[in-house]
């Protein structure tokens, strides 16, 4: 049996399109440290925090209000031994109506319990989603770098 990859959930009582839009402007719930177009299909944009995270994402999925995926390119993590763990990982978002609300699944495709960065990040992407990226679409005001 293979490991699971991270996923977590929020649900918010906005519409998928103010989700949508959220995830889609990652400056704003992720990062302040970005550089490229991450809306477009086909982009390619960087994120760097610090000295402990650099990562190349590839915008390979886009369906407007149901769905964005992010391919890692390159990626260098500054805590681990495998410095270039999440290279080759997807980052993925659906989005999807459940009783009148919106549902954001989040999954990080590739990052699993056996990596050494799974702990450290898996922790980072749920303060990020349940918290930054939540406010973001519910309140217009999300937390980036705010780890």
């Amino acid at each position: 049996m293979s490991d699971p990859d991270y996923t977590t959930t929020i649900t918010v009582d906005k519409s998928p399109q103010c989700a949508f839009a959220a995830i889609n402007n990652p400056r704003a719930w992720w990062g302040a440290d970005i550089e490229g177009q991450t809306d477009r299909l086909g982009e390619e944009w960087s994120y760097r925090y610090k000295t402990m995270h650099y990562s190349l994402q590839k915008v390979t999925e886009l369906v407007p209000n149901r769905k964005v995926v992010w391919h890692v390119l390159e990626g260098e993590l500054s805590f681990v031994a495998d410095k270039e763990e999440w290279k080759g990982t997807d980052i993925i978002f659906e989005i999807s109506e459940q009783d009148g609300k919106t549902q954001v699944k989040f999954t990080h495709r590739g990052l699993i319990p056996a990596g050494e960065c799974y702990d450290t990040c898996s922790d980072a992407w749920s303060g990020l989603i349940k918290g930054s990226l939540r406010n973001l679409i519910e309140t217009g005001t999300g937390a980036p770098d705010n780890l």
